[in-house]
């Protein structure tokens, strides 16, 4: 990971307006991340290239004037050697392929949450901060499987991993820990709902639990997310 005084500078190029304004605010709340700017078009984010700093791109490959994979080509020829981090509703694999010889380094298609783009962000700053000359094929290989998402492991019957990933984004959010019933009630399952993700959870490692004693009655449990894993 860079550090505090060297984050990574990241231009979100992005043509709907709300959607550029929270993919700013996603990219601001990851460490070792800096959002530079935001541009709405092929023809802004040059423009702001050419006066700023950027070592990633956050581009939507649907710009109102250019394809996202046209203006990676443009850039690449004129000497710009910002990584890109492409983001798409398309799943064309061919565009993939395409992408893949101009620098795109990750995908994330549409439409996706805070928890994804973080888990993108994070492994392209331990593939970006890999230095130093390999001591064999095994590191080399490391460095590039850094870039891969890990294979989803098998979700206990009756749990979904998008719902599983709402429960974590809940989880996340709160320092201080959070109880099935909040989760819920952010989320928008029943509370048992809640307690089975949360529980899961639990078994994995990325979570902790503990009582809450209040004043009668049985402690209510409270879950914390464990801040030094990934999900």
């Amino acid at each position: 990971m860079t550090t505090a005084e060297q984050p990574i500078r990241v231009l979100v190029v992005e043509d709907d307006p709300v959607a550029a304004d929270a993919h700013v605010l996603y990219v601001s709340r990851v460490p070792g991340f800096v959002a530079v700017g935001k541009a709405h078009s092929g023809a802004e984010a040059r423009r702001m290239l050419d006066r700023t700093t950027v070592d990633l791109l956050l581009l939507d490959l649907h710009l109102p004037d250019v394809h996202g994979l046209q203006l990676a080509r443009t850039l690449r020829a004129a000497g710009y050697h910002a990584d890109v981090i492409a983001v798409t509703s398309a799943r064309d694999l061919t565009v993939v392929r395409e992408g893949v010889s101009l620098g795109v380094v990750q995908y994330v298609l549409k439409p996706f949450t805070f928890a994804t783009l973080r888990d993108r962000l994070v492994r392209y700053a331990e593939f970006r901060g890999a230095a130093g000359e390999a001591s064999g094929q095994d590191e080399v290989d490391r460095a590039l499987a850094a870039l891969r998402a890990p294979s989803p492991a098998a979700l206990p019957k009756g749990l979904s991993g998008p719902t599983l990933e709402r429960v974590t984004d809940a989880l996340r959010e709160v320092d201080e820990g959070i109880t099935a019933a909040k989760v819920a009630e952010v989320v928008g399952i029943s509370r048992i709902t809640a307690r089975r993700y949360l529980e899961h959870l639990v078994e994995g490692g990325r979570a902790e639990r503990k009582p809450l004693y209040g004043q009668v009655g049985r402690p209510e449990l409270v879950y914390r997310w464990v801040r030094d894993r990934r999900q």
